[in-house]
């Protein structure tokens, strides 16, 4: 396959994720001051840029530990993965169930993998899907108290302070972790085992013309819908789930952010006014969209894969 059609898929699912993650990751703290929307951006751009420089190590779990993509038309599988985890996510977008993009590569690239028969590690994809299913829960869970301790010692200019550290946490654990999905599919479609720096500033700026692009509609979901969002709450999300997000990034284990910061939204509205905060009904949507993602771009990257091959 052209080195060009690599290259603008490749690019392509770096702009989409800037679309699906930057504004979701943004939408949290719109409500204090603090950070502004192009500062924020920016903070992003310049963090999923430098961090991988340093470790790249969940990168390397997407390239290499789920299939193996370097044999004969591992490329050609790769880009039928991404094809399919993008069209599995627009689908369910433009039926308004938000979805985790991180799911859909998942699926994408180990379904791939199964229908041109290249080498799949059951062991990591399970492993993956068990550690990815938690961090929302574990998000949740660790917002609680963040939240209650928050509540007792924070002033109103104490809570933009935290917003700024949780912030930073923040773009630090997305660019260590989730982000790195981007540059893994440039690893598989370019056979890189390393993150060179020109590599992880292609991703930074594509992600970021995405993330400007995504901005007002990942902030309606997160911000609004799941639960009547205080700055108390996208304070505490941001630091619970960063938390969780770089816990995981030390084991290699790729999870998506957007889901931690959900699972942290809910633990917030719950730890400061039980359940009656948080609107079920669109968390629940969001869950069955989850749900979905992974065997739907799983089944459609196995099939096309399968025929393709076969033919």
């Amino acid at each position: 396959m052209d080195v060009v059609v690599l290259a603008a898929v490749a690019g392509l699912f770096a702009l989409v994720t800037g679309m699906n993650d930057g504004g979701a990751l943004l939408a949290t703290g719109l409500k204090l001051p603090t950070v502004r929307p192009a500062t924020g951006i920016l903070a992003l751009v310049v963090m999923v840029a430098l961090v991988p420089l340093a470790t790249h190590a969940v990168a390397l779990t997407f390239a290499n530990r789920l299939a193996t993509f370097d044999g004969p038309g591992g490329r050609i599988a790769m880009t039928i993965g991404v094809l399919a985890a993008l069209t599995v996510v627009t689908v369910l977008s433009s039926r308004g169930r938000p979805t985790s993009l991180t799911l859909a590569i998942v699926g994408g690239l180990t379904g791939a993998g199964l229908g041109w028969g290249l080498p799949v590690s059951a062991e990591w994809v399970v492993l993956v899907l068990l550690v990815g299913m938690a961090a929302p829960f574990v998000g949740g869970l660790m917002a609680w108290p963040v939240t209650r301790i928050l509540m007792r010692t924070t002033t109103t200019r104490g809570l933009w302070r935290w917003h700024r550290v949780g912030f930073g946490l923040q773009t630090v654990a997305y660019a260590a972790n989730d982000g790195q999905k981007m540059l893994a599919v440039f690893m598989i479609a370019f056979g890189l085992q390393d993150a060179p720096p020109q590599y992880t500033s292609l991703v930074a700026v594509l992600f970021g013309l995405g993330s400007l692009y995504g901005l007002p509609k990942a902030g309606r979901t997160l911000g609004q819908e799941i639960i009547a969002s205080r700055p108390l709450h996208g304070v505490a999300a941001e630091l619970a789930s960063s938390i969780t997000v770089i816990g995981c990034a030390l084991a290699g284990m790729p999870v998506s952010m957007t889901q931690a910061l959900a699972g942290g939204l809910i633990g917030a509205g719950v730890a400061q006014g039980g359940g009656g905060r948080v609107r079920w009904y669109a968390a629940v949507k969001i869950a069955v969209a989850w749900l979905l993602t992974l065997p739907a771009s799983a089944l459609l990257a196995a099939t096309v894969a399968f025929v393709l091959v076969s033919a």
